[in-house]
């Protein structure tokens, strides 16, 4: 590790370049990168590209471009190759944002960075503009003559799952090639403490529509004997989960433990926003159920809204399903007993349509290796403190990608996002400290590693 009088030096160094790092965060924070164009124009996810590139470019990069990937999302790809004989690291991002749902639950403007009690608001604030600066401070530190070969990907259609930059990684594995892959899209298990990401579940994800009659009939001369669709769907929904809140898929188990860090059930209900007095849902603890088990969570429903609706009886419903499941699990295995519990569980013989929508595979991050090593000292040195681990319960399926194209590639999973940050949510936000301490614990591995 870096001599004290160095890591002095490049804790000072750090410290100086968080006026820019604000100034960064403005900046992106205010290009409106919803990569969906039915929401947002395109053209906010090609400024911010150009935006990207040019920053790490001006970082020290040499060959940075944009290159178009199979969903019609530009990827900005860099590289700056090392002194002959020194290993290469890739640092990865996207700068794609999600869209700011309810405008109205947004205590500051979504789209200008706003400080308000110690933290910095604003969409992709954290996720994961948040890790882009994280990455650009810690390069602006030790740069521009860097002592290994750095790589860097920012990813543009991340949020959208759309599967863009994992196709083009497979058709140009040349590109990305390195000895180690940092995965900032990530956090920690809270401000603060340095926290490496070991687990990611695996996702199914499909729309099961329920169709009972020809068209909405009259509730007052048909009700009864009329079979409900909505009805019938929230009978099929309800059998997915048993009186505790376990998921419960016939076939699939749903018992496993998590053997590492412990989340506090009070910390957990902070962090979720749980409102006094409302159970927790499970049997296991807090840490089982988020990164140890299987959990099925209905994203959304066709339905009338209350406003609006009138006397009838609905002849079809939708609904749309997200099932995480952890490492261990196969996602086409649980597809496969998901499709057979619907079916088995489908009231009064509703017609069923299931529609599969996306799969990804559960992910296991390096435990072990010269990297991890280094970058653990690496935190343990910027946070001054030692460093835990932790699951995830979302789905980064380009890891997996990573890890079936660079079997060689030690893979490491961390970032800003720790749970204050609310990301996907209204009022997303980053604690600086956290870009600040996540960028010397980079620019002293970066600087370390050989």
């Amino acid at each position: 590790m870096t001599e004290a009088f160095d890591l002095d030096a490049l804790r000072g160094k750090i410290a100086g370049l968080m006026g820019q790092a604000k100034k960064d965060l403005t900046e992106l924070v205010a290009l409106k990168s919803v990569a969906d164009p039915r929401q947002f124009p395109a053209e906010g996810c090609e400024r911010t590209a150009r935006w990207v590139a040019d920053a790490f470019t001006a970082a020290g990069l040499t060959e940075v471009g944009l290159h178009e990937t199979p969903d019609g999302s530009k990827a900005v790809i860099g590289h700056r190759p090392g002194p002959p004989g020194t290993p290469t690291v890739l640092l990865y991002c996207h700068y794609d944002v999600q869209p700011p749902l309810d405008d109205a639950a947004w205590k500051t403007p979504v789209w200008t960075l706003t400080e308000k009690d110690g933290r910095w608001y604003g969409r992709g604030a954290a996720d994961c503009k948040g890790n882009i600066v994280t990455h650009l401070t810690a390069l602006r530190a030790i740069g521009p003559d860097f002592p290994i070969g750095i790589k860097v990907v920012s990813e543009g259609s991340e949020e959208q799952g759309t599967g863009g930059l994992e196709r083009f990684v497979v058709a140009n594995p040349e590109l990305l090639s390195a000895d180690v892959i940092l995965v900032a899209d990530c956090g920690n298990f809270a401000v603060g403490v340095p926290t490496f990401t070991q687990t990611l579940r695996g996702n199914v994800n499909v729309v099961v529509t329920l169709e009972t009659m020809r068209g909405p009939m009259h509730s007052g001369m048909f009700g009864g004997p009329a079979p409900d669709a909505l009805a019938a769907m929230i009978q099929l929904l309800a059998s997915l989960r048993d009186k505790d809140g376990n998921t419960t898929i016939d076939g699939l188990t749903d018992d496993q433990k998590w053997t590492g860090v412990q989340y506090p059930v009070e910390d957990f209900r902070a962090d979720a926003g749980v409102l006094d007095g409302v159970d927790l849902l499970g049997s296991g603890t807090v840490s089982d159920m988020v990164w140890a088990r299987p959990a099925l969570t209905v994203l959304g429903m066709d339905v009338p809204a209350v406003v609006g609706s009138s006397a009838a009886i609905q002849p079809t419903s939708r609904a749309r399903l997200n099932l995480r499941i952890p490492p261990g699990t196969e996602p086409e295995q649980a597809l496969d007993l998901l499709e057979k519990h619907l079916r088995a569980h489908v009231p009064w013989n509703a017609r069923l349509d299931i529609e599969v929508e996306a799969l990804g595979e559960p992910f296991v991050a390096s435990e072990h290796g010269p990297a991890r090593s280094a970058l653990e000292q690496a935190m343990a040195t910027s946070y001054g403190r030692a460093v835990t681990t932790e699951g995830q319960g979302g789905s980064i399926p380009l890891c997996n990608v990573f890890a079936d194209t660079y079997p060689q590639a030690e893979i490491m999973l961390i970032g800003v996002e720790e749970p204050k940050c609310l990301i996907h949510a209204p009022n997303e936000s980053v604690d600086p400290s956290e870009i600040e301490h996540m960028a010397l614990a980079e620019a002293l591995f970066l600087s370390s590693y050989r």
